[in-house]
């Protein structure tokens, strides 16, 4: 039995602690609001964010950090935002276990890998990133899903394999941290022009070709920056890109419907709720300029959420480009 602390109570950070409780270990749930662990202790759901997902009564539900000392391993659960304050505080304790992260994006202003801002704070820490197509909604409900754990340590990827495998939860390993926290991050963008399109009413064929280029875009990337151009044919490249880009599930997804049909940036931002493609599209496109890497969709998609470029024209600029090869 492993003792595991799910820092983030929210739907990820719900589902990954059932997942982890239903494999017999010590799980802990972890908030910094004391109202959200107030209605988890009393109810034991919160259905704004898992509808009629309840948590086994065996995972403890606590304000208290120091649920992480003795831990196996340590889940990082939280939106991007908060990654490093989390990681900063958890350098307060000596004895954490494996650090995992399972948020998705760039540090704002650094651009730096989620897994990195984490190993600055902990340097002394084994740090994996969980990824893959994982839909909080489907994982809680044990619906059949398959993961990725990477890191620089191929044994601390393998640990995090082995605790959290089991039921309808099957990881894979990989030593590719920036291919697969780039697809993590860059999906995002992409299932916001997806979004966009049915808001626009356009068809399958043209998500098709979406999802596609995009694909494209993210590996264009990825190799410049390091990666290994096959890490986006897998789970964390087109299986986490389709996945977000035609589920309603996906907030990012449901963000880019809105504005699509529509709705204004700011508007959206407030109906939906965390949207990370929204942050993840500025710091792709700052991306895109410091390796000179051309990215056409994500560049329109910056121009259409920080630009105020109607939806409209980000289509015509996109099918209006020079004619190229498929590459």
């Amino acid at each position: 039995m492993a003792k595991i602390t799910v820092l983030g109570s929210g739907g990820w950070g719900m589902a990954l602690a059932i997942a982890a409780y239903s494999n017999r270990n010590d799980v802990t749930l972890w908030s910094p609001f004391q109202e959200e662990v107030d209605l988890l202790l009393e109810k034991r759901t919160n259905d704004k964010l898992l509808r009629g997902i309840v948590l086994p009564m065996g995972i403890k539900i606590t304000t208290d950090l120091s649920a992480v000392e003795g831990d196996t391993l340590t889940i990082i659960a939280t939106p991007s935002v908060a990654v490093r304050s989390v990681a900063k505080q958890l350098s307060a304790y000596k004895n954490i276990g494996i650090v995992v992260n399972v948020s998705k994006g760039f540090e704002k202003g650094s651009l730096k890998f989620l897994t990195e801002v984490i190993s600055e704070e902990l340097p002394n820490v084994k740090v994996v990133a969980l990824s893959g197509p994982s839909h909080a909604e489907e994982v809680a409900r044990n619906i059949p899903t398959s993961i990725v754990a990477t890191s620089n340590s191929i044994v601390a990827a393998q640990t995090v394999q082995d605790i959290m495998s089991g039921g309808c939860l099957r990881v894979y390993t990989s030593t590719d941290l920036v291919g697969v926290e780039l697809g993590g991050a860059i999906k995002n963008v992409i299932a916001i022009a997806a979004g966009c399109c049915d808001g626009l009413g356009l068809g399958d064929n043209t998500k098709a070709a979406l999802i596609t280029r995009g694909l494209s875009e993210m590996a264009r990337l990825g190799v410049c920056m390091g990666a290994n151009e096959y890490t986006f044919a897998g789970l964390t490249g087109i299986g986490d890109l389709v996945v977000t880009c035609t589920s309603r599930h996906s907030r990012n997804n449901r963000f880019g419907y809105k504005v699509g049909s529509g709705t204004p940036v700011k508007t959206a931002l407030e109906e939906v709720g965390t949207v990370e493609g929204y942050y993840a599209t500025e710091m792709a496109y700052q991306l895109a300029l410091k390796y000179g890497v051309e990215l056409p969709i994500i560049n329109e998609c910056y121009a259409l959420l920080y630009e105020e470029k109607p939806v409209d024209e980000v289509v015509k600029t996109l099918m209006n480009r020079p004619q190229k090869s498929e590459r």
